[in-house]
């Protein structure tokens, strides 16, 4: 396994290598992803998108997710110590990552000016990146930039099937029990996440105003049938960054690498080309 320290913690990395001549790709994970669980279905998609790109790809897992360290007394008091966050995460976790560790990463890996291509909370977390740091492009699949019922209903569901998968008599083939085989610590990756989402206070989380932030090209792509948001976040962000470009993709879900891999190659790759 590679790995990088930043400020004491070991963040699980990933590298396909790539021409040095073009801006590599970084992937963010979504909520409950990691570096191992991008291969899905028998198709390794980041490896795809970087051969139809003709870019170089970095991988990583945040904190507490993967091969990476803990976060440490998860479910605990919240509080800091330098540029990581310790216990229950706050609403703006994913500014954290955004605007105090992923730039700590990229210079890390000697990175300057990525293009970023995010999922779900990582889509985000690029979004939250791109406002306010150097990147060569940014692409954002089935972000989140407000909290819309459809989500919190959904991450609710997963709550209960992660607890009832966790009982004693269940058949191995639950949610904790598939979640456990990417993640070394899967009551870590999956609390962080839940908790967070199903507090009161992250109503209130809202980047629509940080988007308008963004000058790098933008692309942005949902699955008509997301199940943890609707396309008017797509539609957010086209309005507070004009410049944008929007893909809806039928027949897909709330991971298009997953669902749809061949169709998202082919929104992002004319995108990327276009690049100078």
């Amino acid at each position: 396994m590679q790995s990088i320290q930043i400020d004491g913690i070991r963040l699980e990395t990933a590298h396909i290598p790539g021409p040095a001549d073009r801006a590599p790709l970084l992937f963010l994970h979504e909520g409950l992803g990691s570096v191992a669980m991008w291969p899905q279905r028998g198709r390794n998609w980041p490896q795809e998108l970087c051969a139809a790109t003709g870019r170089a790809g970095w991988l990583y897992s945040r904190r507490g997710y993967g091969q990476s360290d803990p976060v440490a007394d998860v479910r605990g008091t919240p509080r800091q110590n330098g540029a990581w966050h310790i216990g229950r995460h706050e609403p703006d976790y994913m500014h954290i990552e955004a605007f105090q560790v992923l730039p700590r990463l990229l210079q890390g890996l000697g990175i300057e000016r990525p293009v970023l291509i995010g999922h779900s909370d990582g889509a985000s977390i690029a979004l939250l990146h791109a406002s306010q740091h150097p990147v060569s492009a940014c692409v954002a699949i089935a972000p989140h930039v407000w909290v819309e019922d459809v989500a919190l209903q959904a991450i609710a569901a997963a709550r209960d099937l992660y607890r009832a998968s966790a009982a004693p008599d269940t058949d191995g083939k639950g949610l904790r029990q598939r979640l456990a085989r990417y993640h070394a610590d899967v009551d870590n990756a999956f609390w962080q996440w839940n908790d967070v989402w199903l507090s009161p206070a992250f109503r209130a989380f809202d980047i629509r105003l940080d988007c308008r932030l963004i000058h790098a090209p933008l692309l942005a792509v949902q699955g008509e049938g997301d199940e943890y948001g609707t396309l008017e976040q797509l539609r957010a962000i086209a309005l507070a960054a004009p410049h944008a470009r929007t893909v809806a993709l039928p027949a897909c879900g709330h991971s298009p690498h997953r669902d749809q891999p061949d169709a998202l190659t082919a929104a992002i790759a004319p995108f990327l080309a276009a690049l100078p």
